[in-house]
């Protein structure tokens, strides 16, 4: 593949004539690289039927071309450079060669090609011949001599994808052909009306062959012949070279229908692209640079005018809308000291089950006194977790010391959840929600300390604590909190 990658081409086209996994003891790698060729492939032209459908697997345009004989060198025979490539190899059934010198010592068999495994079990028969390499010129006269041409495979899972080349070869002579019962054979048969003589077992080959010795035909004979002339190289060239004129053809308007197609999709994307760049700067101009997200937010604002009340109940933020531990509980303590000092409340109860470092509600309690409150007018809360547990156990520290009324410090956004929660569980209680006036988080001034105009008038940070706040308010309704 690293070859094929590497190569300008106008067409790719692969000839599948084997199943090449039956070949190697580990067929992972080889399966691996062929699958990625068959998908690459623009053509694929396949030995025969089982092949073509694996080949279908992964690419549609598969043709069945099983291999042809060069006929020119059986119809005349003159001389040529090219050796003959068949052997004597592992998929012939050595046993059933055996059985048939055995059975008839008198009949010769003769094998044209070379050795390519090991037949030293066929030397010991008189009448078993290995003539080993020839010049493939020299096959013609061979097979003439031939009285049968025999194609004794075993059956295997490679064998099973296999067409002989010998089988067009031996009807280029006009010989008959007995076979083993291989798949491609008995298509081939099926196609040509039994020119083959076909067996499933050793004895019934021997018939066969018995058969085809003694039934001289020229009627069957020429038949051969034509069925081999159909198979001829030549043919089956311009055949695949039909298909492959076609592929290409095929290529060439899909590339100029894909430039088309690319510039139309190019000349539809910049518009949408222009468009969607509109209403994105509109929407993100409409966001950040008018009221509108504060408009949307509104909802969760409530402030009330301070009034005495039994306590100033200060809920801190934990983590809160700004995300960060330690924000938040500094201005809401310092808020309720101010209540406190112009005499709204004698008590601050401080509710925060957070910690970080320290307990939140501590923390709470040491700046209120160094801002000048009495340590016995402080009351801590230091176990609620959310804002649920917030009102729950400032509820508690009311009716324990029998009041009846709570000022409400905590951020502004935050005041409709609490009203929310104090509505669902805590009705008796009258509450006077009184947020921080300058909550730095959710500042927006209009102009800098320099005077100049600040246009932003939101920050992405903001509009997260405010979804945040809008989600909590889901959640607590689901949780049947409010």
């Amino acid at each position: 593949m690293d070859i094929i990658n590497g190569m300008e081409n106008r067409l790719l086209v692969y000839y599948c004539i084997a199943d090449f996994y039956e070949l190697v003891a580990n067929p992972k790698k080889i399966k691996k690289t062929e699958d990625s060729l068959i998908r690459k492939c623009d053509l694929i032209f396949a030995q025969g039927e089982i092949l073509a459908n694996k080949c279908k697997r992964l690419n549609n345009n598969v043709h069945i071309f099983p291999f042809g004989v060069r006929l020119e060198i059986f119809d005349n025979y003159r001389k040529s450079n090219h050796k003959h490539v068949g052997g004597v190899h592992r998929h012939i059934d050595f046993k059933l060669v055996k059985f048939i010198a055995g059975k008839h010592p008198e009949w010769s068999l003769v094998f044209v090609g070379p050795a390519q495994t090991d037949v030293s079990e066929l030397r010991n028969y008189n009448n078993i011949f290995l003539l080993g390499k020839k010049d493939f010129s020299m096959l013609p006269a061979y097979l003439n001599e031939f009285t049968v041409g025999i194609i004794p495979y075993v059956k295997s899972e490679y064998t099973g994808t296999v067409f002989p080349t010998k089988l067009n070869e031996y009807h280029a002579m006009g010989k008959p052909v007995v076979s083993t019962d291989i798949p491609e054979v008995v298509s081939f048969n099926i196609e040509n009306e039994d020119l083959v003589s076909i067996s499933k077992a050793r004895e019934e080959f021997v018939e066969c062959i018995e058969r085809a010795i003694k039934s001289k035909s020229e009627n069957l004979e020429n038949r051969r012949i034509v069925s081999a002339k159909k198979n001829n190289w030549v043919v089956r060239i311009e055949e695949m070279s039909s298909f492959m004129e076609d592929a290409m053809d095929r290529k060439l308007k899909n590339i100029a229908h894909w430039q088309e197609q690319l510039l139309r999709l190019y000349r539809v994307s910049r518009r949408k692209i222009i468009k969607v760049s509109i209403i994105a700067s509109f929407f993100y101009l409409s966001l950040f640079y008018t009221p509108l997200f504060w408009l949307i937010a509104a909802p969760l604002k409530i402030i009330q005018v301070p009034q005495k009340s039994d306590c100033i109940a200060v809920f801190a933020g934990g983590v809160g809308e700004s995300g960060k531990a330690g924000q938040g509980y500094e201005e809401r303590a310092q808020y309720a000291v101010e209540l406190y000092k112009k005499g709204y409340a004698k008590n601050i109860v401080f509710s925060s089950g957070y910690t970080y470092v320290f307990e939140e509600s501590s923390i709470m309690k040491a700046l209120a006194i160094s801002l000048g409150v009495p340590k016995d007018a402080v009351i801590l809360d230091d176990r609620a977790k959310n804002t649920y547990e917030n009102v729950k156990f400032t509820k508690e520290i009311l009716e324990k010391h029998g009041w009846s009324s709570v000022l409400l410090v905590s951020s502004p956004y935050h005041m409709l959840r609490d009203q929310l929660v104090f509505n669902k569980i805590a009705r008796g209680v009258k509450v006077i929600y009184a947020p921080i006036q300058n909550c730095l988080f959710y500042a927006h001034p209009e102009r800098d300390e320099n005077g100049k105009i600040i246009w932003k008038r939101i920050n992405t940070r903001q509009i997260k604590g405010i979804i945040h706040e809008y989600l909590g308010i889901i959640y607590y309704f689901w949780k049947g909190w409010i």
